[in-house]
């Protein structure tokens, strides 16, 4: 693998997952599922072979732990403005 195309593919792998798990809460309205349908697809891309280094593991997990903390973060605040325009 040349150098271009894995830092493509860590660039890649800095945002992407971070923002599948925020797109799929968004659809989802929950902040699980958006994070499981997003392991899931990063399953089926290492199983496919098209990751295949530490490094995007890392960069991978990371993204998905900044992801799902953000998702989890706007689903608590949605929840909050909903039962605020309730009550």
């Amino acid at each position: 693998m040349d150098l271009a195309t894995l830092e493509t593919k860590l660039l890649l792998a800095l945002f992407l997952p971070g923002l599948l798990v925020i797109f799929f809460t968004r659809v989802t309205f929950h902040h699980i599922v958006g994070l499981t349908l997003t392991i899931a697809l990063i399953a089926a891309s290492v199983y496919a072979g098209y990751t295949h280094n530490w490094i995007l593991y890392v960069a991978d997990a990371a993204s998905l732990t900044v992801g799902f903390w953000y998702a989890t973060r706007m689903v608590k605040k949605a929840r909050k403005h909903g039962k605020q325009e309730e009550g």
